[in-house]
């Protein structure tokens, strides 16, 4: 029963730390490394390879606006709709240009550096944090959706390119990248985890496409049963913690919910740099 073992430890840590700012791909990383006895190219592209289960999660959680983008895709949908598809498109193509290198750098070393940088992260939020706090006491974030400019645009998906780098969170740079802009937290969080869903299919693929070897052989080593509970398991989480974390955005607890994701984070990077991840 240890393909149930690990197949339940893999998801967890998948549906937990996708949405947290430490780094899914590099907990994932971790994991499979003291788990299956994985190198750090093919622990690496592992990582990215599960991130098929948030996507999982994040298509059905946020169904309506998919079926939207979709119909406007169709030349059918609302203005919104249209929107919200001009702003996936511009930031998964410059996500794909930003990340893709990167990955094919790190998916072929043995021993990169990944505490430090979620330290930084972690320290950027807490800074977001402060500013969301000194931002309220002067004037109320009013950005959303119709107030980004391609500029905007541009950023967030190179931000989230970056997020290809080990020890780089996905949803902590996005999320820090548009509070810094002056969007409203909820509708931060919440389009950060609409950009996850082409980015996790890209990373879902990518590996598949340029590391298939070392994804098969990790792969083996859980053993299709394995695999199967690390995907339910990390859908299940996921949509709990996408729930609670948009509540807790719109709530008066914006604040001590990114300070508090920024001590996670570098929590999660000084734990790297104690296990040698530094």
């Amino acid at each position: 029963m240890s393909w149930a073992v690990d197949g339940l430890v893999l998801g967890l840590v998948q549906g937990v730390s996708e949405w947290l700012p430490i780094s899914s791909k590099t907990q994932i990383m971790f994991a499979s490394t003291y788990l299956l006895g994985l190198s750090f190219g093919a622990a690496y592209a592992f990582g990215l390879f599960l991130e098929f289960a948030t996507l999982a999660a994040a298509v059905i959680y946020f169904r309506r606006e998919v079926w939207g983008v979709l119909k406007a895709l169709a030349l059918r949908g609302s203005a919104e709709d249209r929107l919200l598809l001009k702003y996936i498109v511009v930031v998964t193509a410059v996500t794909a240009m930003v990340a893709a290198p990167i990955y094919l750098y790190f998916s072929s070393i043995s021993g990169p550096v990944v505490g430090l940088p979620m330290i930084a992260l972690g320290l950027v939020l807490i800074a977001d944090g402060l500013l969301i706090k000194t931002a309220r006491e002067r004037h109320t974030p009013t950005k959303g959706l119709t107030d980004l400019r391609i500029a905007d645009l541009v950023l967030i998906g190179v931000a989230q390119g970056l997020a290809a780098f080990p020890g780089v969170s996905r949803s902590g740079i996005t999320v820090s990248a548009m509070l810094l802009m002056g969007v409203r937290p909820r509708d931060a969080f919440r389009l950060s985890f609409l950009a996850l869903i082409p980015a996790a299919l890209g990373a879902s693929a990518l590996p598949l496409l340029a590391s298939r070897r070392e994804v098969l052989t990790a792969a083996s080593l859980v053993s299709p049963q394995g695999l199967a509970v690390a995907a339910v398991v990390a859908t299940v989480v996921s949509l709990l913690l996408i729930d609670a974390l948009l509540k807790l955005a719109s709530s008066r607890r914006i604040v001590p919910l990114v300070v508090g994701l920024g001590a996670v984070a570098i929590a999660g990077g000084a734990l790297g740099v104690l296990i040698g991840y530094g």
